[in-house]
């Protein structure tokens, strides 16, 4: 990807500003609990030397190899055109395979079952992030301990709800203070270190190695903690396209990964010199008087990762209703200049819902890290094995090193993902649950649409036939009459609902088709085709990116350079309003009730496509399922 900001030093510089407060919330926030984990609940180390020398020595290399190699160098290079995230690599890899080959359904598969996934973690991220930074109240004042729950809870309440006004205005905030959060990290760890220089030994990988080697089933449980360092690896991806691969590796490289490994070593430190850290290692870290500052700098920090989880669900959802995995969704956009900024109210609410219930239930950071992880692995590997195999159908690249950089990468998640199963009764199995459901949902809607599409195919006239035949004996009227037609070689079922009901023809009929690639975004010279097949008779195909808004008055302006002028407050527009009943269709008569109640939520088609209310026309059709 070119970006901008590559030949713009002060927008670079914004951009990375922009990059810590976005794609680093999640991982910048993990030392309030990563290497706590490590030491604590039923599988805990002892915190002997060797033992944290072991611990820390896993996490650097941890994150030398998954995050600094695999995602900041390799990952970022496998961009869709300058969007990354997993349903964006699955749309790169989908059109890589023309489509059609047997690997298509394979690469579809994989990438549906990741993103869903991602929904899992989603709903954790907010949890256990401000849960962990509000626990330090017990640490500064004990008499504070009943109230973690219920200040998380407000925290969280008041997050979710301020979505709907847009976060434009304290997102200005976010990049500042996530670098006083990074810098005051890494001022803890160092003062740590200074009073205890040997804990450096643990850069040497042979202390994991031979703990390994002697203590076989301690490191495989050891390796779930070590995850949770990890667990904002796949935002790096994610959110490349807000900011630029290039903005995104500056920030990681200069401040975000000397920040966190200089806490991590400054928290092993504090347990070499005082075993009793094991309890909250962060908050010891800092002396008496900076504690309650502390714990509002690690609330604000967690809020802000809580808002790039939220943003990333938001976005997540929007890239899955364009790309034809869930139905029309209901979106508002929240600043007038920001075309990115949006709110989707029914994602919003069912995430509150699950978080504060996630809160509630498990009350702690520490229960809820049993439950952290199996999603994130899992993800990591489908990102890994999509990655690889992009590398390998695309010609002129170096694939054979890259090919093998990858295979150890996939070794070593396979082996977090196996670590993370021993979570599986401690509430493990929640995440993976809650993916399951979202996967559910997003192949049912795909298989119902593509039933319905079928059967379209077989009931409705051809095109080319309705052309090419007699046309109906019916009165004309004058204006234009739009047909949204989800096949272009088909005549819309509007068209003939309109002549069952109005029996008139107007004199102009456009029937047009809306096209959603697997690109995020539509050169501006190759948005619309138009072709005139009769007189006043012509087809349209508008073509979108999924990460572009769909707004076909905007685009039918461009008509008039096609030499079709369309005067939309004097065109009518036909829609087609689909009511599912279960029949021979080949879905369960279960999962015919569940698209149906899916289309039922789906966003009307005027306002899904900006098109003027009071010109559309809206006739209602039965579809057997």
């Amino acid at each position: 990807m070119t970006h901008p900001a590559h030949s713009n030093p002060s927008r670079l510089g914004a951009l990375t500003l922009g990059a810590l407060g976005v794609v680093y919330g999640d991982i910048g926030t993990s030392p309030l609990y990563a290497f706590k984990e490590a030491f604590s609940g039923p599988h805990g180390l002892a915190p002997t030397e060797l033992n944290v020398l072991a611990a820390l020595s896993a996490f650097f290399w941890a994150l030398m190899l998954i995050i600094s190699i695999k995602y900041v160098w390799i990952v970022l290079k496998f961009d869709n055109e300058g969007e990354g995230g997993v349903l964006a690599l699955t749309a790169l890899a989908h059109r890589i395979t023309n489509k059609t080959s047997k690997w298509s359904l394979f690469v579809i598969g994989a990438g549906i079952f990741a993103a869903a996934l991602f929904y899992g973690d989603a709903i954790i991220t907010p949890a256990i992030s401000v849960l962990s930074a509000v626990e330090g109240l017990s640490i500064a004042t004990p008499q504070f301990e009943h109230m973690v729950v219920p200040i998380t809870i407000g925290i969280l309440t008041g997050l979710f709800f301020i979505q709907r006004h847009g976060t434009g205005r304290v997102g200005g905030l976010f990049g500042p203070v996530t670098i006083i959060w990074f810098f005051v990290l890494a001022v803890l760890g160092a003062v740590s270190i200074a009073q205890t220089p040997a804990v450096l030994q643990a850069i040497n990988p042979m202390y994991a190695i031979h703990f390994a080697g002697e203590h076989p089933g301690a490191m495989f449980l050891l390796l779930s903690a070590v995850f949770l360092a990890l667990t904002g690896g796949e935002a790096l991806y994610a959110d490349m396209g807000h900011f630029g691969a290039k903005a995104v590796r500056l920030a990681w490289y200069f401040l975000v990964c000397p920040a966190l490994l200089i806490n991590y070593f400054g928290q092993g430190a504090l347990i070499l010199r005082s075993a009793e850290a094991v309890q909250n290692p962060f908050y010891l870290l800092a002396p008496d008087w900076f504690l309650l500052p502390l714990v509002v700098l690690a609330t604000a920090a967690t809020v802000i990762a809580s808002q790039a989880t939220i943003t990333g669900a938001f976005s997540m959802t929007l890239q899955a209703s364009r790309l034809g995995y869930l139905p029309r969704v209901q979106l508002l956009h929240t600043s007038e200049t920001m075309r990115g900024q949006i709110y989707i109210p029914s994602v919003n609410w069912l995430m509150f819902i699950a978080v504060i219930v996630l809160v509630i239930s498990f009350g702690s950071s520490g229960a809820l890290a049993a439950a952290y992880g199996i999603a994130v692995s899992g993800t990591m590997i489908i990102t890994t094995i999509l990655t690889a195999f992009v590398a390998f159908m695309l010609p002129g690249r170096a694939r054979i090193g890259l090919l093998l950089a990858l295979a150890l990468f996939g070794v070593l998640e396979l082996m977090f993902f196996s670590s993370n199963l021993t979570k599986l009764l401690h509430g493990g199995w929640l995440p993976l649950v809650f993916g399951a459901v979202i996967f559910l949902l997003l192949t049912t809607w795909k298989e119902g649409s593509r039933i319905i599409a079928m059967q379209r195919r077989k009931l409705d006239i051809p095109l080319k036939d309705f052309m090419s035949g007699p046309q109906p004996d019916v009165p004309h009227v004058e204006g234009t009459a739009l047909y949204l037609t989800s096949d272009p070689t088909l005549v819309p079922s509007a068209l003939f609902h309109n002549l069952k009901h109005y029996k008139v023809m107007h004199e102009r009929m456009i029937f047009l088709n809306v096209v959603n690639e697997d690109v995020p975004r539509i050169d501006p010279a190759q948005r619309m085709q138009v072709t005139e097949l009769a007189a006043g008779i012509y087809s349209v195909a508008v073509h979108f990116g999924f990460r572009e808004e769909p707004d076909l008055t905007l685009a039918l302006e461009r008509a008039v350079d096609f030499g079709l002028e369309i005067e939309i407050m004097n065109t009518t527009f036909f829609v087609a309003r689909s009511t599912v009943i279960d029949g021979p269709g080949g879905l369960p008569a279960w999962r015919c009730g569940l698209y149906a109640w899916m289309t039922r939520q789906s966003e009307g088609a005027a306002s899904y496509f900006n098109l003027p209310p009071n010109r559309v026309v809206e006739l209602g059709t039965h579809v057997l399922l």
